[in-house]
């Protein structure tokens, strides 16, 4: 037994924070805390000096479990938390969160992906994941910010990319894509804000 617990240490905390992960954001979703930035915004300021971190708590849990809209709560970030505070929180926590993926689609497999993307999306992306440009095409996809992110950080998990080179295109590229789309949001409400 502790053989087996040492050689499938990763596997067995993917599968356990994907359990817990998935439970939180469904009960999230139920509660109604994504259907407007009001119920969202209480929900965070609720805790405190704990916002922060319960912020990038809901943060990686809608990067593992994709039912909760991303785009929503990065720019729900930035309202909160304003321009600068609220790019931090959501780089930390979409980089946590994509590291996780990986190492959840490693172990679960293509079952993972069909479960949460479906079979068409599946199918549209994984003849890239055997071109040898893959790392390429991933890096400028994580770079702009209108790729489906969430659904290609789980598809390299299932490539040959190793973690390293994984991790170091998710904190190279992720940021310009965060801020491009945190400030324009930003810049976008205070423009609508100021026409009111």
């Amino acid at each position: 037994m502790k053989e087996f617990l040492k050689k499938n240490i990763y596997n067995i905390i993917a599968v356990i924070v994907l359990l817990i992960l998935t439970l939180l954001g469904f009960i999230g979703y139920k509660k109604g805390l994504f259907n407007s930035i009001d119920s969202f915004r209480d929900f965070i300021l609720s805790y405190g000096a704990w916002a922060n971190i319960i912020f990038i708590f809901v943060q990686i849990t809608q990067i593992v479990v994709p039912i909760i809209p991303g785009g929503l709560t990065t720019i729900f970030g930035v309202v909160i938390f304003g321009p600068f505070w609220g790019f931090i929180y959501n780089y930390i926590s979409i980089c946590i969160g994509s590291m996780l993926v990986f190492f959840i689609s490693r172990t679960f497999g293509k079952s993972i992906i069909l479960n949460f993307f479906g079979q068409e999306t599946f199918d549209k992306y994984k003849h890239k994941i055997k071109d040898k440009t893959y790392e390429k095409f991933f890096a400028w996809a994580i770079l702009l910010p209108v790729a489906p992110d969430d659904f290609l950080c789980y598809l390299t998990g299932l490539s040959d990319m190793s973690f390293k080179k994984y991790a170091t295109i998710i904190l190279l590229c992720k940021p310009p894509s965060i801020f491009l789309y945190s400030m324009g949001w930003a810049m976008g409400i205070e423009w609508i804000v100021n026409k009111l």
